[in-house]
Parts: structure tokens; C-alpha cells; sequence
């Protein structure tokens, strides 16, 4: 498809957006990028503060719950990349009404704006939790969509409305999901750096349960990789799997992370399991690999940057797990 150059990214302040933002900046020099972005807890403008100076970069303070705003701003733009979201397991439990007023609502509202003019695009970002647990095998496109958190419940609402509105109204929909991210300016709620800026503090690291809940991780760069490529190439109506293909226990990776950093078991502190624990997630990515993707960054690899990343940056993290960790 013919590429078009005005692209508004929702939620574009948080940890894959702005990688994202980031990505598109640096690769398609005559691309104009429209951030919107309610600046919630794990939404800092400071994220995309290199690209505050560039003339095709330009932020809007708002929330996507807003609908004139959101109307404004989607006159105009040709492709919509969605990533608002209200994203953590952990405090959905405790409170979801957050996450059922981003997740749905908002959504809800992007899609009637994008409907009301006419984008070329719509890409819904979600995740492979929206499956729920695998025992053995992967989950493909077709599978069931089976939740088990509020989050996640939550995201598969968003991506079963963004689908209706392709069949109902032709609108260009087309879903990512994709599997564990991680690496630069990842809130520290996440369980990566959260443990590598935990043993950064002389901290023990919190492992749920027996740490073996297995999960596939891809580095944010090769998600950002498989979004760009869905967008120009993806066909509407589809839903795309991104994975990483490296699956590991939490508890080795656990083990890993302790290991890259000097420290032994005696670093790790094993808590009580999360209400409704998801024992398995696995992907399978065929669907993309036809389209030409493959994850550039090995794991272990990716696990280095990201180390020496939150090493690096100190005052990044210190100042947001002083307020909210």
C-alpha cells in the first residue's frame, strides 16, 4: 500500500509507545507524528524529550476519553496507531475502572473519530494475554479469546469492538498482539526492571508463587519492527501475533538477570501468587513471518542493553519508584 505521512499515536509518552515514536522518527524522515497522551503515572513526557526539538514531532496533552478533543485531532491524519492503555496486571485487580474507561471507552471513542474521518489505518495495539493460558502449543490468530484479569479482559473488549467496526463500518482495523516487551523506559512496576533496579538498590527481587508461569519475551524494538511492518503491509480485518520466540520460566529468568548482575539466590524473595495467574503464554508467529518479520535482537543480548540501559539512568527510574513503587 501507498504509505501515507500523518500517523497519530495514542498513549505515546508510555514505555512502547515512545519507543515507537522514537523508531518512526528515526527511520521515515518524512513522517509527521501527532502524540497524544494523558500523562498518567507511567506516561512521562520526559520519555521523548530528544524528540521535543524535531518540527515533525508534535505532543498534545489529552486524554483519548475526551471526545471533541480526540475528534480535532484525528481530522487530518491518516493513520491511527493505538497504544493508550491503562496496562498493569497487578493494579487492575486492586481497581479496574480505569482500565475499563481507557481500555473500552477510549477506544471506543478513537474508533468513531477514525470512522467519522475516513483513516486509512487504524492499528490496534493489544496483547497476548487477551488469550488467556496455554498448557502446551501456541496460540495462533483464530484462538479463543479467553481473559483472565481485568487487564486483559479489558484489552480484549477494545479488540473485539476495534473488530466490529470493521465489519460493521469498514474501517481499516487491523490488531497486534504481541507477547512480553521489554528494554529502555519501561516502568518500573514490570517485573524486567523492576528486578534489575530493585538489585540496582540492594534489594531482594519478589518472584510470585514457584516463579515457573512461563512467558515469551521480545525486546520493544522488535515489536516497535513489527508494528511498522503490519501498518504498511498487514491486511485489514487481520489480527497479528508479534512474539519474541524466547519463552522462560519467570524463575529463570529470574535466575538470569541475578547472574548478569553479580547477585545469587539469596537475592531472590518468593511472594504470594497473583489472583488469577496466567501459567502460560505462547504465540504462534507465522502470520507475520509471511509478511518478512524476524526479532533482530537475540534475548540475552536485548537483556544486556536493557541492564546496562536502567544502569545508565538512574535518576530516571530512582525518582519514579521513590513516588509510585
Amino acid at each position: 500500500m501507498t504509505m501515507k505521512k500523518k500517523i497519530l499515536i495514542t498513549g505515546g509518552c508510555g514505555f512502547i509507545g515512545s519507543n515507537f515514536i522514537r523508531y518512526m522518527l528515526d527511520k521515515y524522515p518524512d513522517y509527521n507524528i501527532i502524540n497524544i497522551d494523558k500523562l498518567t503515572y507511567a506516561g512521562k513526557g520526559e520519555n521523548l524529550k530528544d524528540k521535543e526539538g524535531d518540527s515533525r514531532y508534535k505532543f498534545i496533552h489529552s486524554d483519548i476519553c475526551e471526545a471533541p478533543v480526540v475528534d480535532k485531532i484525528v481530522k487530518g491524519c491518516d493513520i491511527i496507531v493505538h497504544f493508550a492503555a491503562e496496562s498493569h496486571v497487578d493494579r487492575s485487580i486492586l481497581c479496574s475502572d480505569a482500565f475499563v474507561r481507557t481500555n473500552v471507552f477510549g477506544t471506543h471513542v478513537l474508533l468513531e473519530a477514525a470512522k467519522r474521518h475516513n483513516v486509512s489505518r487504524y492499528i490496534q495495539i493489544s496483547t497476548d494475554e487477551c488469550y488467556g493460558s496455554i498448557k502446551k502449543g501456541s496460540f495462533t490468530e483464530n484462538s479463543p479469546i479467553l481473559p483472565n484479569s481485568p487487564y486483559s479482559a479489558s484489552k480484549a473488549a477494545a479488540d473485539l469492538l476495534a473488530r466490529s467496526y470493521f465489519v460493521t463500518h469498514g474501517l481499516p482495523v487491523i490488531i497486534t498482539r504481541s507477547s512480553n516487551n521489554f528494554g529502555p523506559w519501561q516502568y518500573p512496576e514490570k517485573v524486567i526492571p523492576l528486578f534489575i533496579t530493585n538489585l540496582l538498590e540492594g534489594k531482594k527481587v519478589p518472584l510470585y508463587g514457584d516463579g515457573l508461569n512461563v512467558r515469551d519475551w521480545i525486546f520493544v524494538l522488535d515489536n516497535c519492527a513489527g508494528i511498522d511492518l503490519v501498518m504498511r503491509n498487514g491486511k485489514a480485518g487481520e489480527v497479528y501475533n508479534i512474539g519474541g520466540g524466547s519463552e522462560i520460566t519467570n524463575l529463570e529468568l529470574t535466575r538470569l538477570i541475578l547472574k548478569k548482575m553479580g547477585k545469587g539466590e539469596e537475592s531472590i524473595s518468593y511472594v504470594s501468587d497473583r489472583a488469577g495467574h496466567d501459567r502460560r503464554y505462547s504465540l504462534n508467529c507465522a502470520k507475520i513471518k509471511k509478511l518478512g518479520f524476524r526479532p533482530k535482537y537475540d534475548f540475552k543480548q536485548a537483556l544486556d542493553l536493557t541492564i546496562d540501559w536502567y544502569k545508565n539512568n538512574k535518576p530516571w527510574w530512582q525518582k519514579l519508584k521513590s513516588k509510585n513503587v
